[in-house]
């Protein structure tokens, strides 16, 4: 597997733990519908959030939250239109973004971006 790919899923890791530490129920990992994936469905109360999760080693190109551009934001919303067909939901939904930015001395700095999609 690629480093980066390695990075990424390390990055989505973190990720979760976070979240649950923070109190939500992660419902699915790395959801896909044909060509399109959610990193993270995590679920509080009656509010589903659909996540997605960008890490990166350093900031020479832009935080991580950057990298997630309109046509991204697209296809993680029609992936979660589907997903909330199949399990018939009837709730709140969520976008968010999670960022991790692995800092040169080795630590992680985690950003949760609530709504993300609308800001």
């Amino acid at each position: 597997m690629a480093a980066h790919n390695d990075t990424g899923h390390w990055g989505e890791a973190q990720a979760a733990a976070f979240l649950l530490a923070k109190g939500f129920e992660i419902v699915e990992k790395n959801y896909r519908n044909r060509h399109k994936e959610i990193d993270l469905i995590l679920q509080k109360d009656k509010m589903l959030i659909f996540v997605e999760v960008k890490t990166r080693s350093g900031t020479g190109y832009g935080m991580p939250e950057e990298f997630v551009n309109p046509a991204k934001a697209k296809l993680v919303m029609r992936a979660a239109e589907n997903y909330i067909f199949d399990k018939d939901w009837h709730f709140d939904v969520r976008f968010d973004i999670v960022s991790v930015l692995i800092l040169p001395n080795g630590e992680t700095e985690i950003r949760h971006i609530e709504d993300a999609f609308y800001k």
